[in-house]
Formats: C-alpha cells, sequence, structure tokens
C-alpha cells in the first residue's frame, strides 16, 4: 500500500529548504544582536496550559487544537502557539530569578486542526520573540523595530506597521461592557461568529472579516476612546519612541488579536501586496499571563510569526547562493582511484572543505557533467595516471583553467587556490 502525507502538512524538500534555513539564520543573527536567546520548548504539553492561556472561548481552544489522551490518562495537546509554553518553562525554571528582563526567542513547528487552504496548514512553523519582566515601553517598541529590522533584511518591501492598544485590567472590562452594549443593537445584522463572540469575546467581533460586518464594526466604539490615564500615558510613550526611531506606523483602531491574554500594545505588520489575509505578523504586549500560572508578577511583550507566509512575500529571485554547493567535486578514474579518492575526500572535509563525488564512478564524460551540475568551484581529477605521477589535476569549474597540483601537499595547495573556501559554500 502506498502511504501518502497526512491532508494538511508538507515535506520541505532540498531547494526550498534552504530558504528557510537562509530567513532563520538571518532572524539568529538580528535577534541576538537585540540580546535574546533561543530556547526550545517540547511540541506537546498539557492541555490545561493552553485551554487556560489562549481561552476557553477561542477558536483554537474550542475547535483547532490537537488533543489526546496518554497511557496515563493525563490531556496531552500538541502545542497551537509557543508563548504559553515559554510562560510555563519561564515559571518552571525560576528564570526569573535573579530579577532581569529575559529577552527569548524560538522556532519550530505547531499544530492546529483547520481547513488546509493556500498558505495554511495543520502542523506549520512559527518564529516567536517573547521579552519577560518589564512594562517599559521602551520594550515595546525595541520588540517592534527588531522585528521591522529583520523584514529589511529580509528583502521586504510594501510593509506597513499598524499599532492599536488594548487597555489594562482597569479599563478593559468598562470597555468591554460599552462595547457588549453597542454590539446588541445590531445582532441581527451581524453574523452567525459574530453573534457568538458577542457573549464570550465581544473584542472580536472587531476583527471580523466579514464584510458587513467590518462595515458595522467601524461605527462600534473603540478602545483608544476608553483608556485610562496610565495606558493612555503608556501608548503616547509608545508612539513618541517609534517616532524618535523614524519607524513608520499607522493607528488601527480596529486592531484586536485573537488570544486572551493580550493587554495595551498590540501590533500587526500587514503587506500591502497579500489581499485581505494581509498579516505576516502579530504581537503585543501580555502582562498579567505570568501570574495567572501562579508566577510572579511578569509584564511581557513578544510576537509570533508564519514561515509559510513569511517565505511567500520574500523576493527570493535574485538570490542565486542560498543553495549549497561543494567547494570541490572529487572525480576518481579506475579501480585504484576509489580507494584514493575515499582517503582524499575524508581529509579534505576534515580540514573544513565542502566535498562531493560521484559514487557510481563511471566516465570522465558523465562525472565532470554530474561536477558541473553540482556547482562546486573545483573539481579534483584523480585517474591512474595521476596516481602515479603524484599529481592531481585540479580545474577551475567557473573559468575552466586547471593546474597540476603534488598529491604531498594536496591541501595546502588546493586552499592557495580557493582561499576562502567557505564562501563558495554555504554548507
Amino acid at each position: 500500500m502506498k502511504i501518502q502525507s497526512i491532508r494538511g502538512v508538507k515535506d520541505i524538500l532540498p531547494g526550498e529548504i534552504e530558504k528557510w534555513q537562509w530567513v532563520e539564520e538571518i532572524a539568529r543573527n538580528v535577534f541576538s544582536k537585540y540580546g535574546f536567546k533561543e530556547i526550545r520548548i517540547p511540541i506537546f504539553e498539557k492541555t490545561k496550559l493552553f485551554s487556560k492561556s489562549i481561552g476557553e472561548t477561542t477558536d483554537i481552544v474550542e475547535k483547532e487544537m490537537y488533543t489526546f489522551t496518554d497511557r496515563s490518562g493525563e490531556q496531552i495537546t500538541l502545542r497551537p502557539e509557543g508563548t504559553a509554553s515559554v510562560v510555563r518553562a519561564y515559571i518552571e525554571h525560576k528564570m526569573y530569578n535573579p530579577p532581569s528582563v529575559v529577552k527569548l526567542y524560538y522556532m519550530g513547528p505547531m499544530f492546529r486542526y483547520e481547513r488546509p487552504q493556500a498558505g495554511r496548514f495543520r502542523q506549520f512553523y512559527q518564529i516567536g520573540i517573547e521579552a519577560m519582566g518589564t512594562d517599559n515601553p521602551m520594550v515595546d517598541v525595541e520588540v517592534m523595530t527588531l522585528l521591522m529590522e529583520f523584514f529589511r533584511l529580509l528583502g521586504l518591501t510594501g510593509l506597513e506597521l499598524e499599532i492599536n492598544s488594548l487597555g489594562c485590567a482597569d479599563c478593559r472590562p468598562k470597555y468591554r461592557e460599552t462595547l457588549k452594549e453597542a454590539i446588541s443593537d445590531h445582532l441581527d445584522e451581524l453574523c452567525q461568529n459574530c453573534n457568538h463572540r458577542y457573549e464570550r469575546n465581544p473584542l472580536r467581533v472587531l476583527d471580523c472579516k466579514v464584510e458587513r460586518d467590518r462595515e458595522i464594526a467601524k461605527e462600534l466604539p473603540k478602545t483608544k476612546d476608553h483608556l485610562c490615564e496610565s495606558c493612555q500615558t503608556n501608548f503616547d510613550q509608545v508612539q513618541t519612541l517609534l517616532d524618535s526611531t523614524q519607524t513608520p506606523y499607522s493607528l488601527n483602531s480596529m486592531l484586536v488579536r485573537g488570544l486572551d491574554y493580550y493587554t495595551r500594545t498590540t501590533f500587526e505588520v500587514v503587506s500591502t501586496g497579500l489581499g485581505a489575509q494581509n498579516a505576516i505578523c502579530g504581537g503585543g504586549r501580555y502582562d498579567s499571563l505570568v501570574e495567572e500560572f501562579e508566577g510572579p508578577p511578569t509584564p511581557c511583550f513578544g510576537f509570533a510569526l508564519g514561515m509559510e507566509r513569511l517565505i511567500s512575500v520574500i523576493p527570493f529571485g535574485d538570490k542565486k547562493d542560498l543553495e549549497s554547493r561543494p567547494d570541490i567535486f572529487v572525480v576518481g578514474l579506475g579501480e585504484e582511484a576509489k580507494f584514493v579518492t575515499f582517503k582524499i575526500i575524508h581529509e579534505l572535509r576534515r580540514d573544513g572543505f565542502s566535498v562531493d563525488q560521484d559514487y557510481a564512478g563511471g566516465s570522465m564524460k558523465s562525472q565532470m557533467r554530474k561536477a558541473n551540475k553540482s556547482a562546486s568551484r573545483f573539481s579534483l581529477i584523480v585517474g591512474e595516471n595521476e596516481i602515479k605521477s603524484g599529481k592531481y589535476l585540479l580545474k577551475d569549474m567557473e573559468t575552466g583553467s586547471q593546474n597540476e597540483i603534488p598529491a604531498t601537499d594536496l591541501i595546502n595547495s588546493i586552499k592557495k587556490q580557493l582561499a576562502h573556501p567557505s564562501s563558495s559554500s554555504r554548507a
């Protein structure tokens, strides 16, 4: 029986994976410059971690989580997002002691059972950042400017940073009731999802993608008009700091996040070329989540972005050096050369060179054809005559020129011609 992959997941093959590795390499470089360190969190956690942090009434918890009972009877869930796991690790390992700002980032697969469609998968990949331990608005802006710098280095253009404030535990409940009262006058006009959200999470009505509902939402009360003095001051400072960095942004009073734990600053980065589903990244502040899991008071700010969506908008067309290629392709001719070239290849690799060969052997012509296909910088030709003379042929695959190099000084001779072997290979 032929077995195929499960619907909603995909393999990332050579030729494509190099794009992912390039993005991840830039992410690690940028994040480290801002003081963030990598954390690797488990693929699965206790179900109550996500139901408590994300919110019982969210679509993720109600419809999309991959949940099962393990052999001990524990309810287990494949992680649908990364923040809850980072918070759990922060508390479990007492990363708050001694008190400091803890800066973490993660990369890896997430899992949600949703209808597979263009750009959406049941196993998908995210990169996320969490800055934990301060409510200073400088952290909000630092993380948002880090993100925009990351996107700039990826070559992305046509991006817009949109921000909003969702208020805090003092002013948000009052706004929620005001919003709910205003929505009640339009329930007959709103879609079924919005009627459902009205009771459980009325702020999500502002985020509905149905065009008719969006028009109604424009006339509903906005968070910006119901912030307490502290939240307004905080949001003003965020804008002042963004202005000081000359980071373009716009205010979007319709912007809310889908997870229950967000407070105060929230943001999205949208692309002008993606149509209605234009967000490529979102995040914001969550100041009470650590306490909800019985940790110490810990204000936090973070974001998560989907790798599939990000990869789809990066202009890779002019990046021809992403695919790894060997420094040297070794061509062995004849039976005796098989053992000689095997030893040579081993020594070259130990000395830091990226090396490939044609395991099937074959004629000079067929092996050189494969050397060309590999896009190697040089080919090293070793046949019976070369072994007898003690001199091998090193051919420059870009210029076509070739030189004899002594077998007794092979490594140094190659190094002289390939002064920076790592520059010709991304291996």
